[in-house]
């Protein structure tokens, strides 16, 4: 099974009824090999923000900096306008997104990224953070062997 399809069917399992999971229901060792690409972004109110509360140390590559902390303006810079509406459609529609886009900066410059935001509620109805993850695709994302060609 593909790593994104991996960790939405262990958010699924979470789901109880109507319910969404929260940030208390997730257990890291379940997708402990998906940490370094994993990110939790915190859901700030009037007016809507967001704020990357913790970011997987791949995902520095794909940005070119850390970006805990940051809000959504701060991480993803020229990218922000596009990911606040992802973002907002996450909470306001409490269904998980994916996509596709281009890396902004860092080593993975104009290479793709498979992105997935699933909500996550503590009161398991409004979305109070997000559970990110991305994954590069492309040459970078291919793993050396040590098999050369003949």
């Amino acid at each position: 099974m593909r790593a994104h399809e991996e960790l939405f069917a262990y958010w699924a399992s979470l789901k109880r009824g109507g319910l969404l999971p929260s940030r208390r229901d997730l257990d890291p060792g379940a997708f402990k090999r998906h940490l370094p690409t994993i990110s939790l972004i915190d859901v700030t109110r009037e007016p809507l923000d967001f704020r990357v509360r913790l970011a997987g140390t791949a995902l520095y590559d794909l940005y070119g900096r850390e970006i805990t902390g940051l809000d959504c303006s701060g991480a993803y810079l020229a990218d922000a306008p596009y990911w606040r509406d992802s973002l907002a459609a996450v909470v306001e529609q409490r269904k998980p997104r994916v996509g596709m886009r281009t890396a902004p900066s860092g080593e993975a410059r104009g290479l793709s990224v498979m992105w997935m935001r699933l909500p996550l509620a503590r009161d398991g109805r409004n979305v109070d953070m997000i559970l990110g993850y991305d994954a590069l695709i492309g040459e970078l994302a291919v793993q050396p062997t040590g098999i050369r060609a003949a």
